[in-house]
């Protein structure tokens, strides 16, 4: 498992209480639109007391076409994107979670699905390249991100004063053992692009699933809205807690679902029902 620890509590076994926000955009086929929607939220978040400020898969491109993310993609550390949430993260001191950016791959016709993790002091303290891409394929609508994507391949957490923190993307959500491979989290992250048909069926079953089965808060940004390229994302950027209560929810448009991941709601439900520690698989 890649784990960055840079910025972490001197005292790992005791984590404190964190503000947490997640991101609702409707992102368009123009970069610089985009960062400067993304900016005035997470302005936003920082200002109502958010301390960690995740936002949506593809927040910073939605094309017309899946293979138009090769043209914008990015240099591993190099890239205005990525200079981008550096500043912001800086800027308002916040951890800041990239939802997604498209990064140079071995193949020269896709790219990786990065989320780019962020401290309060710009530096860089984790990568996760997306693993599970999405495929659907009904009526009218068709999807398959492997034409224009390269999986990634491994977990991937980091470090906050709210405990540790997991990674991942949008389909993952639907690939319980991916959480598993995490290991003792506090809080997982989720910045979703979920298409309107897949959203209403499954958006929210699925984020409370994970949060009961693994005992943790999650936190979903999304795309939520009609975009210009004609596609519909389902939205409902969420923060879930570990008891599988929906703790604050955006239903369409831009906007912030935010609230509060408390270690001791955390222990206190594991002391309840000690379910982690019934695991014999």
């Amino acid at each position: 498992m890649n784990a960055s620890a840079t910025n972490a509590p001197a005292d790992a076994d005791a984590p404190v209480a964190m503000q947490v926000a997640a991101v609702q955009m409707v992102s368009t086929p123009d970069v610089g639109e985009n960062l400067n929607a993304a900016a005035e939220l997470i302005a936003r978040a920082a200002d109502d007391g958010a301390e960690l400020v995740a936002l949506p898969e593809y927040f910073c491109f939605m094309g017309r076409a899946d293979h138009e993310k090769v043209a914008i993609r990015e240099h591993d550390g190099d890239g205005p994107i990525q200079d981008f949430l550096s500043g912001q993260a800086l800027r308002h001191r916040v951890y800041l979670v990239g939802g997604t950016l498209p990064l140079v791959c071995p193949d020269p016709d896709r790219v990786f699905n990065s989320s780019m993790v962020y401290g309060p002091d710009g530096t860089r303290i984790a990568r996760y390249d997306k693993i599970h891409l999405f495929n659907f394929r009904r009526g009218d609508e068709s999807y398959d991100e492997a034409l224009s994507i390269r999986p990634g391949g491994e977990p991937v957490t980091f470090e906050a004063p709210l405990g540790r923190v997991g990674l991942s993307t949008c389909y993952d959500l639907r690939f319980p053992e991916l959480y598993r491979a995490l290991g003792d989290v506090h809080l997982i992250l989720v910045p979703a692009a979920f298409t309107y048909t897949t959203g209403k069926a499954h958006w929210e079953t699925l984020l409370r699933a994970r949060a009961i089965e693994n005992q943790c808060y999650v936190l979903a940004p999304a795309q939520g809205g009609r975009h210009p390229n004609g596609r519909s994302t389902w939205g409902h950027a969420m923060l879930v807690d570990p008891w599988g209560e929906v703790l604050d929810v955006v239903p369409e448009g831009p906007g912030l679902a935010a609230g509060t991941v408390d270690p001791q709601r955390l222990a206190e439900v594991r002391a309840a029902l000690p379910a982690l520690r019934h695991r014999v698989m």
